[in-house]
């Protein structure tokens, strides 16, 4: 009973008022914030936004999947980001450094978009945050205090954080939206459940010049004697990043400068790439895990982006997260029911949770022994009757077109279980 008093009470139960939702006031300004408050603002709500423009020099989810794109276009900043952007054609997983795969774009069957973008973040962030401002949210640079009222799970802005308004809000908002990332604000404050994924690990990256590629443009995975590591071509460096289990790291130096610079030299993937590499940066170091919060709504209150939930960025895949909830929730917020942001839930656990069992098919693995496995079956009569019916669906899960659709992510599931004809996945795991 008490269990069953839990989960009704986890039910994401919106009190609409009367009037509709017309206040929002949204704690966070980056991606996922700053694209709900644009597409709020231009629906003629009232958006008033707490970000503060102190953002780390850099930040990871550089690279974009091509189902983002869309999204740009929505905000109508694809021409300023492409202007200070690298144009990403596809994508290149390398396995150890004498075997690689590259696939681009264009070969993806029913692709709605074959193309997309490596950005700096900071420009990147900015442009979406002037596209808010375009459209008429206010922006403060103010840390945002919640209250929570009694012992219910309403929240109310604090005096003082509603004063620095400066009037832009008359009174306390109708709804609150939790965009602050990784901080989770509400999602701390009222000791929100959650679940995570099996790894956790530190990611440390920094920005390099000198760095080879193999495809111009694509996003590079490399396997590594541990972990793995990104390459994100950006105009006139690279965004170097190594994703390693955190005890095995510690051994390589006692600062993360340190651990960084003498892995990066000792691999032997990346220190293949040569003496001409030539850090620009610092360091910066994050602890890399999944998590999902299991109540995304409460009665006066919503999450959206890392605030909800985040992925592991092997597939770069955590911005597309952030669009696509954003986008959803201006239209619940637009026509709000309670019923409607139990679905704005459930579809935001659903691709995060889809994103983490791809994720999860990397590292055990099974999806390289699968495309390994591909490559020679394609050319048997067999393969050459599939093929066709495989590059329309599994691909375009990792572009981020079909991550959500049932069917395709249902058969890469099936493919990766019970399709590599007794190959060992763990042969091509990431220790």
């Amino acid at each position: 009973m008490d269990l069953l008093a839990a989960m009704l009470r986890w039910r994401p139960m919106v009190e609409i008022p009367a009037s509709g939702i017309r206040r929002v006031a949204i704690v966070g300004g980056g991606p996922a914030g700053a694209t709900l408050a644009t597409l709020l603002a231009r629906r003629g709500l009232d958006v008033v936004v707490f970000a503060r423009n102190k953002r780390p020099p850099l930040v990871i989810g550089e690279s974009l999947v091509p189902a983002v794109v869309p999204y740009l276009r929505e905000l109508g900043i694809e021409p300023e980001v492409a202007s200070y952007s690298t144009w990403k054609p596809g994508a290149t997983f390398v396995l150890d450094p004498s075997d690689h795969m590259s696939f681009t774009f264009a070969q993806v069957r029913k692709a709605v978009t074959n193309y997309s973008y490596n950005v700096p973040r900071d420009l990147f962030d900015e442009s979406i945050r002037q596209a808010a401002i375009r459209a008429g949210a206010k922006l403060f640079d103010v840390t945002a205090r919640l209250e929570r009222q009694g012992d219910t799970d309403r929240l109310r802005l604090s005096e003082e954080t509603l004063a620095a308004t400066q009037g832009a809000l008359s009174g306390q908002p109708d709804l609150i939206v939790d965009a602050s990332g990784r901080v989770r604000l509400i999602a701390n404050a009222l000791g929100l459940p959650t679940e995570t994924g099996p790894r956790r690990d530190t990611a440390l990256f920094a920005h390099l010049e000198g760095v080879p590629l193999v495809c111009e443009g694509h996003v590079h995975t490399d396997r590594m004697d541990r972990g793995w590591c990104w390459r994100i071509p950006l105009p006139g460096r690279v965004s170097v990043g190594l994703v390693v289990p955190s005890d095995f790291i510690r051994g390589f130096g006692d600062t993360i400068e340190e651990q960084y610079d003498n892995y990066l030299r000792k691999d032997g993937t990346t220190g293949a790439w040569g003496s001409s590499v030539k850090r620009l940066t610092p360091v910066l170091k994050y602890t890399n895990y999944q998590l999902v919060t299991l109540r995304g709504a409460g009665p006066n209150w919503v999450l959206v982006g890392d605030a909800f939930g985040f992925i592991d960025p092997v597939f770069s895949s955590g911005l597309l997260v952030g669009f696509d909830a954003a986008a959803l929730l201006a239209k619940t917020i637009g026509t709000p029911s309670a019923r409607g942001f139990e679905v704005y839930e459930k579809h935001v656990k659903d691709h995060l949770r889809a994103w983490h069992r791809v994720v999860g098919y990397y590292y055990n693995g099974r999806l390289f022994t699968l495309l390994k496995l591909g490559n020679t079956v394609r050319h048997t009569l067999l393969g050459r009757v599939m093929n066709w019916h495989f590059e329309t669906h599994l691909p375009r899960v990792f572009t981020g077109e079909a991550t959500t659709r049932r069917y395709s992510r249902g058969l890469l599931h099936f493919m990766t279980q019970y399709g590599l004809a007794r190959n060992d996945p763990s042969r091509l795991q990431v220790k």
